[in-house]
């Protein structure tokens, strides 16, 4: 530890790089030309006008300047599957609870697809696989598969994905660690939560607006981790200084796997910078 501290970054041309990746997840301006959705008289995401217009046309919804309402929570899913038939979103056949913040209630549930098109909150579980050597710290990093609709070849973590319906972030944490990594269920329950990241950010596939839980897990010298459901190309065993290089100098990465990873090296002190924890932690630029 004591050599990456002597490694650590604290000028201001390195953290700008790190800096980069947390603005880009918060390029979003609400509500732009978008028009509140609400649940009865409870907003929950941001549409635009195309959609707002496709929306007015099914029973129980109301449609005007000041917004759309659908007055019949449990008809949402049913909505956001025609929407996908007619081009409006996509359907990936995965059911996510809505809220009108990540710790609420849940008031209806949605395909994961519409979730952009509809600008609900999305909430997810990323693991930071860690291995302290001899020679230091070390990360594994898993590649996405090519055939990833969402970010094909990019660099991701050992484990990460959305929460579905009826799970928590823990129990997402677990189910995705042993389906995406092969990391037995009483490896990953070692897990330790470290924190959350929030962002708001346009994406080519429509508005994020997620809340990450992240989590540290120490894994044994001797653990490599296996690519089991197809998510993942494969898994590499990285020094965390070119980890800390491959984020500050360029987009390898997950859009938002820069973030947690971020949030890492600052845990560390492997970077010095008040303005970026600053920026990480507002949850918006």
């Amino acid at each position: 530890m004591d050599e990456l501290k002597d490694k650590r970054v604290d000028d201001a041309a390195a953290i700008g790089g790190f800096l980069r990746h947390i603005r880009t997840c918060n390029n979003a301006r609400l509500p732009g030309e978008r028009l509140p959705f609400r649940l009865g008289a409870t907003p929950v995401g941001w549409v635009r006008p195309g959609l707002a217009a496709a929306l007015a046309g099914f029973p129980n919804v109301t449609a005007d300047a000041a917004g759309v309402t659908l007055n019949d929570p449990t008809a949402l899913a049913s909505i956001a599957r025609t929407l996908a038939e007619r081009g409006f979103c996509r359907w990936r056949n995965e059911q996510f609870d809505v809220r009108t913040d990540p710790g609420g209630p849940v008031l209806a549930q949605i395909d994961r697809g519409a979730i952009p098109s509809f600008g609900v909150f999305a909430v997810g579980a990323h693991l930071n696989g860690l291995v302290d050597r001899t020679d230091g710290l070390h990360v594994w990093i898993a590649r996405r598969a090519a055939t990833k609709t969402l970010d094909p070849d990019k660099l991701d973590h050992i484990t990460a994905g959305g929460v579905p319906a009826g799970l928590t972030p823990w129990e997402t944490l677990i189910k995705e660690a042993e389906e995406e990594a092969a990391i037995p269920a009483a490896l990953a329950a070692q897990a330790r939560h470290v924190g959350t990241i929030a962002y708001t950010m346009e994406r080519d596939e429509g508005l994020r607006r997620d809340f990450v839980h992240c989590y540290d897990l120490d894994l044994p010298a001797d653990f490599v981790p296996q690519a089991m459901d197809g998510e993942v190309a494969a898994f590499e065993l990285w020094p965390v200084v070119e980890v800390i290089a491959a984020v500050r100098d360029g987009d390898a990465f997950k859009f938002n796997v820069n973030l947690v990873l971020i949030d890492l090296f600052l845990r560390r002190g492997l970077i010095e910078s008040a303005e970026l924890r600053v920026a990480l932690d507002s949850g918006r630029l």
